[in-house]
């Protein structure tokens, strides 16, 4: 199956709700999320077949009208990425970590995902824009050189939008941020 992800971001909540019951509609796709997000905007994300989901986020789209903010289709999605983004990720060993800040739900996604794609790393989590004052963040973790290419390669493809925040490598965590961070 050739697995995506969909999303679209609305800077009005009950006209996200009304396009979040549109896109379900739609097209077979599963709803991962959908809810408020930081600072007042709804965001609905699906996943499911591409056909189905670009079908999904056309709706979603056409219902949004003008309260869209931003959206996206990111066909052949790496597997980790939902379970980063639900909180279900499981790490049992923290190594190297990474930490990718950006000004956007849909650049931290896209991000996590090159992330995960360019070098041997676990995603630990892709936080959506809840209690950040609107950013999101990735944090993931694996040796030196794979975290480090693996950042490197989610900030050229963030950076082209101009929505980095920072990045940052910290080679070797102090045993105390495991509980927090894993």
């Amino acid at each position: 199956m050739n697995y995506s992800l969909g999303l679209v971001e609305f800077n009005s909540i009950a006209k996200g709700i009304e396009a979040a019951d549109t896109m379900a509609k739609a097209a077979k796709v599963d709803i991962v999320t959908c809810r408020t997000i930081c600072p007042g905007k709804y965001i609905v994300l699906i996943s499911g077949e591409v056909a189905a989901v670009e079908t999904a986020v056309q709706h979603g789209l056409e219902t949004g009208g003008i309260y869209v903010v931003d959206e996206f289709v990111l066909p052949n999605v790496h597997p980790s990425v939902i379970g980063a983004i639900t909180a279900t990720s499981i790490v049992n060993e923290l190594k190297a970590l990474g930490i990718i800040e950006v000004f956007s739900v849909a650049t931290a996604i896209v991000a996590a995902d090159t992330a995960v794609k360019a070098a041997d790393v676990q995603l630990i989590e892709v936080r959506l824009g809840i209690g950040t004052g609107g950013k999101s963040f990735i944090t993931l973790t694996g040796d030196v050189a794979a975290v480090t290419a693996s950042v490197e390669a989610a900030v050229t493809a963030v950076s082209q939008k101009g929505l980095l925040v920072e990045k940052v490598i910290i080679p070797s965590p102090h045993r105390d941020l495991r509980s927090w961070l894993l």
